[in-house]
């Protein structure tokens, strides 16, 4: 009977180091300088093929609030991504853009935005591993 309940106990371990093993990296994202509490504040992770040419492999959401918001991504797999964020102040799930082009939302990245042209994949670029990330991004 003892050695039933060791087995027990010994596999259902197992089983729950494998499951977390498996389960990916966390991904935190702390976005400083929200403007106003108008809308939400949208974050995507992209990989190389998604980036810029729409829908992401995972999204984040959360209304907005003026100053600092947090979002996460959760059990997310080892590879390389990048991660879009925009204020979209009024909830119409897009950036929106000035008759000439420029964005009118605040808008960030994970690492170095690029000032004369639309975000690049390599600026923006991190990689994902066993172990959870943190990005402080500013609008």
């Amino acid at each position: 009977m003892k050695r039933s309940a060791l087995v027990l106990v010994l596999l259902l371990a197992l089983f729950g180091a494998g499951v977390q093993a498996q389960e990916g990296a966390h991904i935190t994202l702390k976005i400083e300088n929200v403007l106003s509490d108008q809308g939400s504040i949208l974050a995507s992770l992209h990989t190389e093929a998604t980036f810029m040419k729409g829908v992401g492999v995972a999204h984040a959401e959360s209304p907005a609030k003026k100053g600092d918001v947090s979002l996460r991504f959760e059990n997310v797999k080892p590879g390389t991504y990048a991660v879009l964020l925009i204020h979209d102040s009024n909830d119409n799930k897009r950036m929106d853009f000035d008759v000439s082009g420029m964005p009118v939302e605040s808008y960030g990245q994970t690492g170095d935005i690029n000032l004369y042209g639309p975000p690049v994949f390599a600026d923006a670029k991190f990689e994902v591993a066993d172990e959870d990330l943190e990005f402080n991004i500013r609008f």
